[in-house]
């Protein structure tokens, strides 16, 4: 049984399925195209940089569909459902983003890289400090937190396909041969539908890398950036229209639009995550499968319907009745009248199983805000939390993040390439206004579509992650345009794809780069360089795409901690390298492994303190990064201090020797 939120039906999944690959093929081809700009020019400044042409309009898209990644259409929308109307201030800062990346670090670090003639990121610390040491340590920092990030990106690939795919009958063909086949290698996982979600994905995405390299990762990142403001421009009226319906249901108000979704929001408490065993009231001769995303309807004492909805697959085995004692049933029991009646009032949308029972039923409601005296939390801060007592984001917290996108947005070494290779200065200008109004137009309709979500796709806490493009299908299918849905789901697959590339290629220049050429064999020929790439970048693919068969389950977790890393190791020894003559490589470095080791010591103490790694310690209740962002400005400018002072031949090389980028 699929899950009833996302069905198509079938003449609309099927003209969803055409639009979503024409846009692949559109992919595909501009990979062509970038392939072809790479013959009769040097490679590695081609491939991995595009020889510092980029334009206004390919420097500023590309810029901000590598930064919206999977966590800004997967991870992000999971965030607002389950937490509400706070999630603005969550994510309010990064509209200022542009200005504090590409304004504080973008003229100086193109200066740098072009006095250089610096291609990556390690590159320019290795030039700038004449440091072999300094250049390898950066290399393995990046890997490090990229191969985090690169798991969380093709989950979220895989499962958006995946709810694309839904209906479609030839892909769950595919699935039960695949189930099939992949028996002997149960270990990978027994979701077979993700799977084959996960390695198409996973295909695509390298080929089309490998391929075309830089040009190509710029100019699907162009049509990618395109794609994901018109999906998110399109889905709000969507939304807001389908609310404007259940409000016109609704007889005790006369509130519309996003004032309705507000009003509502202040009713609701949060569900009730449950464990149970599953019962049926006589055994079978066949076994029965109850899926994940079933809802199940039983009566409570005083007559009145519970109802619930499993987290997983549970099996009650021929001649039995309960489900096995060992694999209890994870579930959430929705708790509001509303949403009961959403679920209960529209058997043609959900289907609902009335003949099982739960037996051993234990409930741990959320710490905060799962009260019925708690209600309102998903309309004011700090928002409704299953894990803490102080809320999902307390005020010291938001002025953690405030941080943690604002600031540390400028010590992503994937958003420091982009500022290697834009032309010239005019282009910079223009750039962080042409980026501050395309975040300006996702991130705030990203948090009223998917406020409005509450309402309209109750019970999806336990597979959160998959708002996005499930709110997608349900909404084009709500208004009898099932062909739009290709689309707006192209718009979060188009995110992913965007970050992953730009990851990619960071990895694979690193090794090829900055590992191989410059410190094993300097004097490797262009077409062995050029082979070396391909491989590297293909190996790298295939095993983070290994790595996704069996993901973490928060995807906007491990995008911060990846996030908030990079920038304690690198934002400060980027900013004193790029601004104060006295820096040192001796100081940078300590600020760099200082700030790592503060980052990871916060996260570390919290797989003790909080039972997992990605929730971490969060000393005077602020985000690692504060700490990690502290430590490392204070060790960098410290260490410098106590080190010897640089050479006197790059300070003149870097400082007083002023070269202006070209004009045009």
């Amino acid at each position: 049984m699929q899950s009833p939120e996302i069905i198509l039906l079938a003449a609309g999944s099927n003209a969803a399925l055409i639009t979503f690959l024409l846009y692949t093929l559109a992919v595909f081809g501009i990979a062509a195209f970038s392939n072809q700009m790479l013959k009769g020019k040097s490679f590695l400044s081609e491939y991995f940089l595009g020889s510092r042409g980029l334009g206004v309009w390919a420097f500023a898209l590309t810029f901000a569909a590598t930064s919206a990644s999977g966590g800004s259409f997967t991870g992000f929308p999971s965030k607002i459902y389950s937490h509400g109307w706070v999630l603005a201030l969550w994510i309010g800062a990064y509209v200022v983003v542009p200005i504090c990346t590409m304004g504080l670090l973008g003229k100086r670090i193109n200066q740098v890289a072009r006095i250089s003639g610096s291609i990556t990121v390690p590159d320019v610390l290795r030039d700038r400090f004449e440091s072999a040491r300094f250049g390898l340590m950066a290399v393995v920092l990046i890997v490090f937190f990229m191969v985090f990030n690169l798991v969380a990106q093709f989950k979220a690939g895989a499962m958006i396909l995946k709810t694309l795919l839904s209906d479609v009958e030839i892909f769950h063909r595919a699935a039960e041969f695949f189930h099939t086949v992949m028996e002997p290698w149960s270990f990978l996982g027994t979701d077979s539908e993700y799977l084959i979600c996960l390695l198409a994905f996973g295909i695509a995405v390298i080929i089309y890398t490998t391929y075309g390299g830089f040009h190509a990762v710029v100019w699907t990142d162009v049509m990618q950036g395109i794609v994901m403001v018109v999906g998110v421009l399109i889905m709000l009226p969507l939304a807001i229209m389908m609310v404007n319906d259940l409000a016109s249901k609704d007889d005790s108000s006369d509130a519309t639009g996003m004032a309705y979704v507000t009003q509502e929001m202040s009713k609701l408490v949060p569900p009730v995550p449950t464990n149970a065993q599953l019962q049926v009231s006589s055994s079978s001769d066949k076994d029965r499968l109850i899926v994940a995303g079933t809802w199940i309807a039983t009566e409570s004492d005083n007559g009145t319907s519970r109802l619930f909805r499993t987290g997983n697959d549970v099996e009650i085995v021929a001649g039995q009745q309960v489900t096995a004692a060992e694999i209890p049933t994870e579930m959430i029991e929705l708790v509001n009248a509303s949403d009961i009646k959403q679920i209960l009032d529209n058997p043609d949308i959900y289907t609902v199983v009335r003949d099982l029972q739960l037996v051993g039923l234990t409930q741990n409601p959320y710490k905060y805000g799962g009260s019925p005296e708690h209600k309102g939390t998903y309309v004011t801060g700090p928002g409704p939390s299953p894990n803490s007592d102080i809320g999902f984001l307390p005020l010291s917290l938001a002025f953690s993040f405030f941080f943690m996108w604002a600031i540390s947005g400028a010590g992503q070494p994937s958003s420091h390439v982009r500022l290697m290779a834009f032309k010239n200065t005019d282009t910079l200008k223009k750039a962080i206004f042409t980026v501050a109004i395309y975040y300006t137009l996702i991130y705030f309709p990203l948090v009223m579509i998917f406020c409005c979500s509450r309402l309209l796709m109750p019970g999806m806490e336990l597979e959160s992650d998959r708002i996005m493009p499930a709110m997608a299908v349900f909404l084009t299918e709500g208004v009898g345009v099932g062909w739009l849905a290709g689309l707006l789901v192209a718009a979060p697959f188009a995110a992913v794809m965007s970050t992953v590339d730009s990851f990619l290629l960071m990895i694979s220049s690193a090794v090829v780069r900055d590992i191989y050429q410059r410190n094993i064999n300097p004097n490797a020929s262009e077409a062995k360089v050029k082979k070396m790439t391909y491989a590297v970048t293909i190996i790298v693919g295939t095993a983070a795409m290994l790595g996704a068969v069996n993901p973490p389950q928060f995807l906007q977790d491990i995008i911060v901690y990846t996030g908030s890393g990079l920038a304690a190791c690198f934002l400060a020894p980027m900013v004193f390298m790029l601004y104060w003559p006295r820096s040192n490589k001796q100081g940078c470095m300590i600020g760099m492994l200082c700030g790592f080791a503060a980052h990871f010591s916060m996260y570390l103490a919290g797989a003790f303190t909080n039972d997992s790694f990605f929730k971490p310690h969060l000393l005077m209740n602020m985000d690692p990064i504060i700490v990690g962002l502290f430590v490392s400005f204070l060790a960098t400018y410290v260490g410098c201090l106590i080190s010897p002072a640089p050479p006197q031949r790059l300070v003149k090389k870097y400082f007083y020797k002023r070269k202006e980028l070209p004009r045009t």
